[in-house]
Order: C-alpha cells, then structure tokens, then sequence
C-alpha cells in the first residue's frame, strides 16, 4: 500500500522565495499544498486593516474583485514558478475568462485559493481557478499566464 503524500505547505518565507510580490501586493498568506506544474492551494486571510478597505468603500468594506482575481493569480504563479525550469523567472496575465464574482469578500472572511494548471504551451500555461469562503464559491476564472 502506498503512504499517502504530505501537503507541501509553504510560509510566508517560503512563498517569497517564489513570488517576487511584495507588500502591499502579496496577497496570500500560506500556501497549503501545491505539485509544482499541476496546482496550488493558498489562503488569504481578509483583515479589516486592508489599505483597499479605506476606499472600497468605507461605509461597507468590500475587496475589491480586481485583487481576488489577482490573489488567484499568485496562487497559480506558485504552481508554476515552483518547477525548476521557471525558478527565477516572473508570470504574467495572458488573459482572465469568465470570471465570475458570486459572493462579495468581506473583512474577517478566509479566501480558500486554488488554481488548478490545466494546459501548458511553452511559456504559456492556463488555469482554472477558484476563491472560496466557507465551502461556498466567491469568485472563478479561468486565467491564461505568460512566463518572462
């Protein structure tokens, strides 16, 4: 019988060694399994100190969809800067496709990121990826990722 493999989880630290996103734009926390190539899973804890919440809106804070989008992103960039060919080396948008906003994130939600890496065509890989808040789908796209 085969042993049941471990997530690979990665801290702060270990995401930075992959993503050059720095504050205010590193907008996962931890990163709680990947397969580099495949997936990755990631959580974004939503804090009410958020610089975006003082503009977005201040009477009703919400995250904006531009930046949960992005959180996904990075999410994906994990999968495919992890493999050893792409060390280094930095992702960038191709494209975002229906993408679908069905819940708004507020301060205090947990955003469950994953971007499942579905094709790869030489520098350019495409993903399916999903935010989710309590088991419940907030946001999903389909993300197209070029690497330079």
């Amino acid at each position: 019988m085969e042993a049941e493999r471990k997530p690979r989880e990665l801290d702060i630290d270990g995401i930075q060694k992959i993503l050059p996103h720095r504050y205010p734009f590193l907008l996962i926390d931890r990163v709680l399994d990947y397969e580099p190539g495949s997936y990755a899973l990631a959580r974004k804890c939503v804090s009410g100190n958020e610089g975006f919440f003082q503009g977005h809106f201040p009477a009703y804070p919400v995250m904006p969809g531009v930046l949960a989008i992005e959180a996904l992103a990075q999410t994906g960039a994990v999968a495919l800067l992890s493999m050893p060919e792409n060390k280094g080396k930095l992702a960038f948008f191709g494209g975002i496709r229906n993408a679908r906003f069905r819940q708004k994130i507020r301060p205090g939600d947990v955003l469950e990121l994953r971007c499942e890496l579905c094709r790869m065509h030489g520098p350019v890989g495409i993903g399916k990826a999903e935010a989710r808040i309590d088991g419940k789908i907030a946001v999903s796209a389909e993300l197209t990722f070029m690497i330079g």
